[in-house]
């Protein structure tokens, strides 16, 4: 095993595009700590790569698991140089269906936990003034639909976390890239996918209509999350890679829609935007 090899932390890796960037970086000679709820999960890549891969239990909502899956991996690889926040799980319902305790729950899983394995992995990347930090985010994260909204907004939050931090650790030599895929072959819209109990019938056109298109979809549909894997790893070893990475067709189509209609409106309405700025005499 070579000493350049990178030491990755995963979180969420028990299926789908966790799994997949999990085995994409030990079939590229790394060294990955994959985690997920329940450990077992991924005992296989312990089985498969027994000198590069430990299996570790984390729920991301858990910061004493957090702190130990951190330790536990520093502890048997010496450092962690990629950081992954992949945990993560959908919600849907219109605004005004859904529950809050099921939403908040969702933010403390999706942006939250993202936060404290940030912060866990921080000081050991400052002090060697090098690491890489991937946040896996969604087309969601740019464009907003109904039925997705809340989860959608998780998102929202977790981009500007990865603009903002992405800032704030240029000087240590630290790099942050949130990657948003599109539509892949995953659970998503099946183990993954939760719901709110309450259906109102005035949002059976827009929300209701999508309810029933998340449940239809079929787990076979759309791209290969190896592709996902495999576009991660290659991040790990740019030296300068992008703030953001797009992955499949749909994402593109649907992001350069809305950069074109925001760019019409800020065109539309650049002169009152100007002398709203403006100091009166």
């Amino acid at each position: 095993m070579s000493d350049s090899a990178r030491v990755w932390l995963i979180s969420g890796c028990s299926t789908g595009i966790g799994r997949e960037v999990a085995r994409a970086a030990l079939e590229a000679g790394d060294r990955v700590a994959a985690t997920a709820r329940n450990p077992d999960a991924v005992a296989d890549f312990v089985e498969d790569f027994p000198d590069r891969a430990i299996a570790l239990a984390l729920d991301v909502t858990d910061p004493a698991q957090v702190r130990a899956a951190v330790a536990a991996t520093e502890a048997r690889f010496g450092r962690i140089d990629v950081l992954v926040n992949n945990a993560g799980y959908g919600y849907v319902s219109s605004v005004e269906e859904g529950v809050d305790e099921d939403v908040r729950r969702m933010f403390d899983t999706n942006f939250f936990g993202a936060i404290d394995l940030i912060k866990a992995v921080l000081p050991g990347m400052r002090a060697r003034r090098a690491g890489s930090v991937v946040n896996m985010s969604s087309i969601t994260g740019f464009v907003a639909m109904p039925a997705n909204v809340y989860y959608s907004t998780s998102k929202f939050a977790l981009e500007s976390l990865s603009e903002g931090l992405a800032k704030e650790l240029e000087p240590f030599g630290i790099r942050v890239t949130a990657v948003e895929p599109g539509v892949f072959k995953t659970d998503w819209n099946a183990r993954s996918m939760h719901e709110s109990p309450e259906s109102i019938p005035d949002y059976a056109d827009t929300v209701g209509e999508r309810r029933k298109l998340l449940r239809a979809g079929p787990q076979d549909f759309g791209g290969d999350p190896k592709r996902v894997g495999e576009a991660v790893v290659m991040l790990s070893r740019m030296e300068a890679p992008p703030r953001n990475l797009l992955l499949g067709a749909d994402v593109l189509e649907a992001t350069r829609a809305k950069l074109s209609s925001l760019s019409a409106t800020i065109d539309e309405w650049a002169s009152y935007t100007a002398r709203a700025g403006e100091t009166e005499d």
